[in-house]
């Protein structure tokens, strides 16, 4: 039988999802329960133990199918994205009302009522996805209220049926955001996290990884041949940036550990060292 990449298909020799049946080989196939993110930032990893890597993360509200819980981790596949991994139980929740709103900003906090001075219940990232009950005000301040309590600053919300119009601006919000290796919020965010999230606000979804953005998104182009130009992407082997104009570029990265502008001709010189030079270039 054909291997299917298991960050994208839920197969093991003793578990897999009912999808997969006679693509894969298993003691077992079932298809899962249906399940949702309800805390602000879940991690997914590799195996089900807090010490193993960080692969990528959900966000509040993302929409998940778990197909085992065993011993505080849950077996999950991401609906959005289809990426498969483990997760800690305890942040995940039985499925609600369908989502109304997303965070636009880059993070924001949950008050518990329409009080910017009370002490805050949470944080939320951009792309964290809500229900909104009502509206309140107080001296001036607009607030959404929440389905599970508390309250929002209502223009660090959108409804999501507004999406941003340009991915680029999106990523520019992110500018100094600390580095973080499978990170894909507004706390800590990785190279392929930035391009992810800033395309999930403009109603696109992509998939997560550089070698997965690498073949899928846009068509490839040949900047020998048609010059680069704002929003197009660089690959090299496992990193991506986001063009801002013909020179320069934004990335996630481990060299300024931040969310970081660069002119594209140094950061090819200074990346040919560690990982040579550029694999590939794409127009989303």
């Amino acid at each position: 039988m054909t291997l299917l990449d298991r960050r994208l298909n839920a197969h093991r020799a003793d578990l897999a999802d009912m999808r997969l049946k006679g693509s894969v080989e298993a003691e077992r196939f079932i298809e899962g329960e249906a399940a949702c993110v309800v805390v602000p930032v879940l991690d997914i990893r590799g195996a089900p133990r807090a010490d193993a890597g960080l692969d990528t993360q959900l966000l509040y509200g993302d929409a998940v199918r778990v197909f085992e819980r065993s011993e505080g981790w849950a077996w999950i596949q991401a609906e959005r994205d289809g990426y498969v991994g483990y997760v800690a139980e305890n942040g995940l929740g039985a499925p609600g009302p369908e989502p109304t709103h997303t965070v636009i900003t880059q993070r924001s906090f949950v008050y518990p009522r329409a009080e910017l001075k009370a002490p805050i219940l949470a944080a939320h990232s951009m792309g964290a996805r809500l229900v909104v009950t009502a509206t309140a005000e107080t001296r001036g301040t607009r607030y959404a209220l929440l389905s599970t309590g508390g309250a929002m600053i209502a223009d660090h919300l959108r409804p999501l049926s507004e999406q941003a119009g340009d991915y680029v601006a999106v990523a520019e919000t992110f500018l100094h955001t600390p580095y973080l290796w499978g990170g894909t919020s507004g706390f800590g965010i990785d190279c392929s996290g930035l391009v992810q999230l800033s395309m999930r606000m403009t109603g696109r979804t992509v998939l997560r990884d550089t070698d997965m953005q690498a073949e899928s998104i846009g068509t490839a182009t040949d900047p020998a041949a048609t010059p680069l130009r704002r929003g197009d992407l660089v690959f090299w082997r496992g990193h991506v940036a986001i063009m801002l104009d013909g020179e320069t570029m934004l990335h996630a990265n481990g060299h300024t550990m931040t969310v970081a502008r660069e002119p594209l001709a140094e950061a090819v010189e200074r990346i040919a060292a560690l990982y040579g030079r550029p694999t590939g270039y794409r127009r989303p």
